[in-house]
């Protein structure tokens, strides 16, 4: 039996979406110059809005992201570290399109590599780090391809390390998103190459030494995250800001603009729809992280009720003005029963706005709690026989 709890949502009451596949209706989002386009409430994990969000597109070098994905995980894992040098191949010489303009006389940190990879969108460095990472590029882009389903990536194939146009290589503006958001959250230590405004490795031209990341050098609050442009891709643009706003310190948006007609349109298009979300949107903290949300009974437990809730904060992004429209309820499993781990998912919150939903967030035991003696356990099941 599913039991549902209903209650009003008030200010410091319930809240931290897990997931939101699409926009909150009614709010329009300015027209974004772009073939498509997302912009997520990081805080929140919330989608503001979205368009053509699921449709295949080539990624053109914000494949680098899942190739530094893949770097940070083996420098986490301590397979590699950030000082140990790699050698340049031909084929990594050989790379066309952007380059950090290593040669074969060199050998190259990792995290060198890493900044030719992230600042310059090197390709040179993209297939070195695939071959120091993986032993070929071949296995590297298995590698990506596993992690990507790993992460939930279901609509995502990649076919080489850099982006280069390739039959197949395929991703979704829905997938880049869950890309991003899994990068900086898996590897805060690492983000901060992404708002390095120029790099140039020793000995190589002083060409191509900036960001293509224009929003770096226009808006203080722009940290990452990419940039991407081929052809068939268009210009392409993964933006992250994070800002202080009204009663709310760091509150992260997440921009994803995809086929936008040159290099400035798509950081102005960027910049538009980032401007937007923290304008048209106010975030609510409604629970810190560890604080119970509600207790549910539990049964045949050495206690009698289990707290719930999440161990991160639990924010609501909601359209400015409109924070008492919320409503909520809350299901789980009736009766539960012990033993429950801490951490295990046990209840859904369910989050609407004006009576459309807009989240559905798991919230997770805040305790451990142990069966109880038999006798414990034998009275609770009989209670719950003449329940």
């Amino acid at each position: 039996m599913i039991r549902t709890i209903k209650a009003v949502l008030v200010m410091g009451a319930l809240m931290s979406i897990a997931s939101v596949n699409a926009q909150i209706q009614g709010v329009n989002p300015p027209e974004v110059a772009a073939h498509a386009y997302m912009l997520i409430d990081v805080t929140a994990h919330q989608v503001l809005a979205e368009h053509l969000a699921d449709e295949a597109v080539e990624p053109a070098s914000l494949t680098k992201l899942m190739t530094a994905y893949v770097v940070f995980e083996a420098l986490k894992s301590k397979k590699i570290d950030l000082k140990q040098v790699f050698p340049i191949s031909v084929r990594a010489w050989k790379m066309p399109g952007s380059r950090m303009f290593v040669d074969p006389k060199m050998t190259v940190a990792v995290e060198d590599l890493l900044k030719g990879l992230i600042v310059q969108s090197g390709n040179d460095a993209a297939v070195a780090l695939a071959e120091g990472v993986g032993g070929s590029v071949e296995h590297f882009v298995q590698m990506m391809n596993d992690q990507a389903l790993r992460l939930g990536m279901t609509h995502t194939v990649y076919k080489n390390p850099e982006g280069l146009t390739t039959a197949g290589h395929l991703t979704t503006a829905r997938d880049l998103s869950i890309l991003a958001q899994r990068l900086m959250q898996d590897f805060p230590e690492y983000i901060g190459y992404y708002a390095i405004k120029r790099y140039r490795y020793p000995g190589t031209p002083v060409a191509n030494d900036n960001n293509r990341n224009l929003l770096l050098f226009r808006d203080p609050t722009v940290d990452g995250l990419k940039t991407g442009h081929t052809d068939a891709a268009g210009f392409c643009m993964i933006a992250t800001a994070k800002r202080d706003v009204p009663g709310f310190s760091g509150r992260r948006l997440l921009s994803i603009v995809l086929g936008s007609v040159s290099e400035n349109s798509r950081a102005a298009e960027s910049q538009k729809i980032l401007n937007w979300g923290y304008t048209a949107f106010e975030p609510v903290k409604l629970f810190d992280g560890g604080q119970s949300v509600m207790n549910i009974r539990l049964w045949k437990g050495k206690e009698s009720e289990l707290p719930v809730g999440k161990t991160t904060p639990i924010v609501v992004a909601v359209p400015e003005g409109q924070s008492k429209q919320l409503t909520s309820k809350v299901e789980f499993k009736d009766p539960l029963v012990a033993p429950v781990r801490q951490g295990a998912g046990v209840a859904h919150l369910k989050l609407f706005l004006s009576g459309a939903l807009i989240g559905d967030i798991e919230l997770e035991s805040l305790k451990t709690v142990e069966e109880a003696s038999i006798f414990g356990r034998a009275w609770d099941a009989l209670r719950l026989w003449i329940k």
